[in-house]
């Protein structure tokens, strides 16, 4: 039983095993089929796909220029940036030296870019198959994208070409256009196309402006050590500048030279050479201008369609100006601070623009980027709400400890000087009165009345914010003050005039900016008394420069931020300083450095111009009179006005009491017209004896007016402007 069971159990071994080896057979026959099957159609394909290859780099290079078009095509923009009086400013863009041929290029130098750019160069078609595999061994093991694997003949089909985005799509083009060069170029003059060509930074295109731009000679005179630092510059030209950071230019020309000797291009001996010894140009400050164009260049993208072709950008900066508020900023700015200036024509054309007190140092624009507290400068938005409200600036007021939803503002002194004027608060920059003045007229107002002079940054309604806590730019504040300047009426500022190809041929033309009146001109007028008188007397004493001046300053608590913005002669300027890390200055109020800046920049600024007296006299509404103080020009018979009741009166009416005479005479006796208008048609109001009205009608009979009560309550219009209250008003 035992050994039956063993056979049969033996042979079910056998039989398995027999079975097994049969299939193993046939799956060695199916893969050794179907291996057949994969390279017969692996190789068909491979064919298929270098003759679809060889096709389109046939086509390609059929239809490339030809290598003397290429040495003459500049595929970047110059812009010539001129003043406001024709003279050139600045150049930008592309400077491209002298074309140096292959032969006068220095073994070096080419040696050096070959060894960081394209180890391989003269042994690949256009595209390095070994770095191309090794790229996607990398990315296949761990790493998130395809790393680069650009040929120097790739970087310029990319640089000439194409553009440098990173789809697949732009890598096969770029792949298919090197081969193409390959296959109508030689070697030495991809190079030569490539070294006349690659950018550098700085705006140096090739490597004879980049060598006049870091070293002050031609690139045929290139040593070991400037060659590595030019190549070491490909990679990041921002980064490796020497102008930008010298330690990392030095630091990537290390990284060169250990390249050229580990493949054999340069002796042990020559990659020790002191890269740090390298004599570099100086980068002088660069001119403020930069600050400028840095702002205004950026609007061609929405003034110009799309051109390729040099161009000359007529501004309205002027030289002189510009170079004024730049030594303003940086002899005024306390020491560790930054600080800005703008200063505006009266038709917002910017004659000055500082950004800080070093482009070069650092190229933030603080003049038209940063926000920062204004401080005390903001109050103009306070006092021309509490103006439009009904205030003047003979309106009396109280300095006194006020609480408003808890917040209790102080004084800078610390002290209250109880009653005074609003003329002397705003000159004073008393926070007491400008807190009751928020409150009282609505914090809501004096935003919208902000938003309205043209502050584009986002604005809150705590209380704080009518002592400048919220956040604004130079720009913004001194386009408000511009406004008040002309008389309530809206001002754009503007940089650009026009813009002309270097032939001439005009692109663009400024169109003056639509106006706008803002407020009424006896608002516009009560506010240039309080400015005005701020200058004189008041915080802003220092910005006096011996002709009528009006400005307020603005601090922030812990002397964080200084301003100081004003107008005089039609040029509206402001100026602010600060740390760019918002820690304390010391000296920072905006009644010293900036308004001594601001004072030293527009003595220059307005020399030339005439004297302006400021226009302050009140000519206040209807509304805001009192009734001996109501007057209208012309002839009285061509108006329709409402009497001291509220009716109607129309002229030439008969039956109304004085027949065709607005004013009923003394004692009902009618005045002659020449004795009820004086010195310039001014109405006196004379006092007589009254009919007693009848239902429905005034005292003297005609048909009653609507009250304004009523009208108030019909239309929700429960706040309208009325005369103040006697005084004191807070």
């Amino acid at each position: 039983m035992t050994k039956r069971g063993s056979r049969r159990k033996g042979a079910t071994r056998a039989e398995r095993a027999a079975r097994a080896e049969a299939e193993g057979k046939r799956d060695f026959s199916t893969l050794k089929k179907w291996s057949k099957r994969i390279f017969v159609w692996g190789g068909a394909a491979a064919l298929l796909g270098a003759l679809f290859l060889a096709i389109a780099v046939a086509f390609a290079a059929r239809s490339l220029p030809s290598f003397y078009q290429l040495k003459a095509t500049q595929t970047a923009q110059t812009i010539v940036v001129r003043a406001r009086d024709g003279s050139e400013l600045v150049e930008l863009g592309p400077s491209y030296g002298r074309w140096i041929s292959s032969e006068e290029i220095p073994q070096v130098m080419k040696d050096a870019m070959i060894s960081v750019e394209d180890r391989r160069y003269y042994s690949h078609p256009g595209v390095d198959p070994y770095g191309l595999a090794r790229a996607v061994y990398v990315w296949a093991t761990g790493e998130d994208r395809l790393g680069a694997t650009s040929t120097i003949t790739q970087q310029l089909a990319r640089n000439v070409f194409l553009n440098s985005n990173r789809s697949l799509d732009r890598k096969a083009r770029e792949a298919v256009l090197a081969m193409a060069l390959e296959w109508k170029f030689s070697k030495e003059q991809i190079l030569e196309l490539y070294l006349n060509k690659v950018y550098f930074g700085g705006g140096a295109y090739g490597i004879d402006s980049a060598s006049r731009k870091f070293f002050s000679h031609p690139a045929t005179e290139l040593s070991t050590a400037e060659a590595a630092i030019i190549a070491g510059l490909v990679k990041a030209p921002s980064r490796y500048s020497p102008t930008a950071d010298v330690d990392a230019a030095v630091g990537r020309a290390s990284v060169v030279l250990r390249l050229m000797r580990e493949q054999g291009r340069i002796t042990a001996d020559q990659a020790k050479v002191d890269v740090s010894a390298v004599n570099l140009k100086q980068e002088q400050g660069t001119n403020s201008v930069r600050y400028f164009t840095d702002w205004a260049l950026p609007q061609l993208e929405l003034l110009l369609p799309e051109t390729f072709e040099p161009i000359e950008v007529w501004t309205t900066l002027d030289p002189g100006m510009q170079k004024a508020a730049t030594t303003a900023v940086q002899a005024n700015a306390p020491d560790g601070a930054q600080g800005a200036l703008v200063s505006l024509d009266r038709d917002g054309a910017i004659l000055a623009l500082v950004g800080g007190t070093d482009y070069v140092e650092t190229n933030y624009n603080r003049a038209t980027n940063a926000m920062r507290q204004p401080g005390s400068s903001w109050k103009l938005f306070v006092y021309l709400a509490a103006l439009e409200a009904g205030y003047t600036p003979n309106d009396r007021v109280v300095d006194t400890e006020v609480s408003i939803g808890g917040w209790s503002p102080r004084n800078s002194n610390g002290r209250n000087i109880g009653e005074t004027n609003l003329r002397t608060a705003f000159a004073y920059s008393i926070n007491t009165v400008a807190a009751q003045l928020g409150n009282e007229v609505g914090f809501s107002q004096v935003a919208s009345m902000a938003r309205r002079f043209g502050i584009s940054t986002p604005i809150n309604t705590y209380p704080a914010m009518v002592l400048g806590s919220n956040e604004v730019r130079l720009l913004d504040m001194t386009r408000a003050f511009a406004a008040v300047s002309a008389g309530g009426s809206s001002v754009e500022p503007y940089g650009i005039v026009k813009v002309t190809t270097a032939d001439g041929e005009l692109l663009y033309q400024h169109r003056k900016a639509r106006s706008t009146q803002l407020v009424p001109d006896h608002v516009a007028r009560g506010i240039t008394d309080l400015l005005q008188t701020a200058v004189q007397t008041g915080t802003g004493r220092a910005a006096q420069i011996g002709r009528p001046v009006a400005g307020k300053t603005g601090t922030t608590s812990s002397n964080k931020d200084g301003y100081f913005v004003g107008f005089s002669s039609g040029i509206t300027t402001g100026v602010w300083m600060g740390r760019d890390d918002n820690r304390r200055v010391g000296g920072l109020q905006g009644g010293r450095a900036p308004a001594q800046a601001f004072a030293a920049y527009m003595r220059y600024a307005v020399k030339d111009r005439p004297v302006e007296e400021f226009d302050t006299e009140l000519q206040l509404p209807e509304w805001q009179m009192d009734a001996e103080d109501d007057y209208f020009f012309g002839d009285p018979d061509d108006y329709y006005y409402i009497d001291e009741q509220g009716n109607l009166i129309e002229p030439g009416r008969s039956d109304q009491p004085g027949g065709n005479l607005p004013f009923p005479g003394e004692g009902g006796v009618q005045r002659d017209f020449d004795d009820e208008f004086n010195r310039g048609g001014r109405p006196q109001r004379v006092p007589g004896p009254r009919p007693e009205p009848s239902p429905g009608r005034g005292e003297d009979g005609a048909p009653q007016a609507i009250d304004d009560d009523f009208l108030d309550n019909a239309i929700g219009r429960d706040e309208r402007p009325q005369r103040p209250e006697p005084r004191p008003r807070i």
